[in-house]
């Protein structure tokens, strides 16, 4: 059945608005798509060619650690709107230039992508696998860098986290956000509640997958879309 904002919570409501403001046609808004998915889905599909599952192992049991774990930072950092910062980059590029690092990388995030462990365990291992690369000067365990990849990679499973933009439109939705600062499962399954709650409420919307569900967020949250 369809929604109308009148339907919804008073927040929930007013970020329909917003978005409807912005991009009338909603998730098949022209605008839309070149704003906002195109780039995403892009990299999507360019991780796909080059790390697909079947590929990605191929190359983990040739002991090909430092491809893996290379090819996975070019797909990121190739977008022309790259989703992670500057920083970020630099000690993702320091953390996997040493055999070791690289090895421990695409280790845990072929086994956080294609596991058979419940998606919490893996999640929590993933994060114990960033949070043990090697750095120099910056961290490397933040929420962009330990949610970028499972997003390019499983659109259709998981939503990228940038933190204040996220929080901001939690808080505009009238979500209760259990946020920390340091990447965990209890976060991360609050934010995946958060993405399954839009995505029901918008559902006459017809959002396709998380790539739509992190724009929309995005949207609300991010001073590009400040009215």
């Amino acid at each position: 059945m369809a929604r109308s904002a009148a339907t919804l919570a008073p927040g929930a409501a007013r970020c329909r608005r917003k978005f409807l403001r912005v991009f009338p046609a909603g998730f098949r808004d022209a605008t839309y798509v070149e704003w906002e998915r195109e780039y995403k889905w892009e990299t999507h599909q360019r991780w796909q060619q080059a790390l697909g599952r079947a590929e990605f192992r191929k190359l983990l049991r040739g002991r090909e650690f430092t491809e893996a774990a290379a090819r996975a930072v070019r797909v990121e950092q190739g977008s022309r709107h790259s989703m992670i910062f500057s920083f970020e980059k630099m000690a993702l590029r320091d953390a996997v230039k040493s055999t070791d690092g690289a090895t421990a990388f695409a280790e845990g995030l072929y086994r956080f992508l294609h596991g058979t462990a419940s998606i919490e365990r893996r999640f929590e291992h993933w994060v114990e696998v960033v949070s043990a690369l090697p750095r120099r000067q910056t961290r490397v365990l933040t929420w962009p860098l330990v949610t970028v990849f499972g997003f390019i990679a499983q659109p259709d499973v998981h939503i990228f986290l940038k933190p204040m933009v996220t929080r901001a439109a939690a808080r505009a939705w009238g979500f209760d956000f259990h946020y920390q600062s340091r990447p965990s499962w209890q976060g991360y399954a609050s934010l995946l509640q958060l993405a399954s709650q839009v995505r029901h409420d918008l559902r006459d919307l017809r959002p396709r997958d998380m790539i739509d569900i992190q724009s929309f967020l995005w949207v609300q949250g991010s001073e590009e879309y400040a009215e």
